[in-house]
């Protein structure tokens, strides 16, 4: 979910269709600034890219003449009129969604109906299928009728051809980088996504995909990598918290994991999603300890007596 940064300005990924009409949607970082009346977006958070890293797209506020969302919370998307251009974009779910629409409204003064006009939403609706949707292969067959041609449809194949919109949006959805799930696990998956880590040798910062299980967590380059870069099992870890060094650190919803050989500092997307983090990892860890049993007592505890 969008979240306000040390600027005062709301910020947050989101998925944006760059070229218009191509159907492909890129994650982007995007910040809404109202004391500049610009709507920017970068590759990445712009902390973790380099000093002076331009954006890769900016919206004026002034050009937004409407901020809508679908009636549809199977897409969960949104579009912004500016000029001769409608920007389609994704968000993470719905409340983000719903989240960003206002912010957006809010910030361009534009007022939402709270019923929407239902053609409107048709035709917004069919403007994304166009997008997400492979085109169809329409034929038609030409009638001569008392002197006047009539053109009319044919449907091709048979009915086990047919495919209904909703299978197809599933089918479009699978192909976007961002919803690709990955293999199946032998341990339960707690709780996965992207974060910014802080290398160990050059502190840089870079994105990882992490994943908690029920006696690790492991990170990789990416969702779509299947061996992870490190696994910290969770026996080894001391405690998760929100970071005291946020301030110095200059980092946002920076919390850090501490093991027994090294502190971990981690970012994450938003405040809800760094407490989301720490509540999940130290549930893991209570769940594989047992309650009111810290890491140190568990490693400290002699060793039980033979039978």
């Amino acid at each position: 979910m969008p979240y306000v940064d040390r600027q005062n300005r709301i910020c947050g990924f989101l998925d944006i269709e760059e070229n218009e009409s191509s159907g492909k949607f890129q994650r982007r970082y995007f910040i809404l600034d109202t004391l500049l009346g610009s709507l920017v977006w970068y590759m990445d958070n712009p902390q973790n890219l380099p000093i002076g890293a331009d954006c890769v797209g900016s919206l004026k506020l002034t050009y937004i003449s409407k901020v809508r969302g679908l009636l549809n919370f199977f897409i969960k998307i949104f579009f912004i009129n500016a000029g001769m251009r409608k920007f389609f974009l994704q968000a993470n779910d719905q409340q983000d969604l719903v989240d960003w629409v206002n912010a957006l409204n809010n910030a361009t003064k534009i007022t939402v109906p709270k019923s929407y006009d239902a053609q409107q939403n048709v035709e917004n609706q069919k403007a994304v299928l166009d997008i997400l949707l492979p085109k169809k292969q329409v034929s038609y067959r030409t009638d001569i009728i008392g002197g006047v041609p009539i053109i009319t449809q044919t449907q091709e194949g048979g009915e086990g051809q047919e495919v209904s919109e909703q299978e197809l949006l599933r089918k479009s959805h699978s192909q976007l980088p961002y919803f690709l799930g990955r293999p199946t696990q032998d341990q339960t998956i707690i709780k996965s996504g992207y974060c910014v880590k802080q290398g160990a040798v050059m502190k840089n910062w870079k994105r990882r995909y992490f994943l908690l299980e029920e006696n690790s967590m492991s990170y990789f380059k990416s969702d779509l990598e299947k061996e992870p870069l490190r696994i910290i099992p969770l026996k080894e870890v001391h405690k998760v918290q929100e970071c005291k060094q946020s301030d110095i650190m200059m980092r946002d919803n920076l919390f850090e994991i501490v093991t027994t050989s090294r502190t971990f500092y981690i970012q994450a997307d938003s405040p809800e999603e760094m407490h989301s983090w720490i509540k999940a990892v130290s549930g893991a860890i209570v769940a594989q300890r047992g309650p009111g049993r810290s890491a140190a007592t568990v490693r400290n505890q002699p060793p039980a007596p033979l039978p």
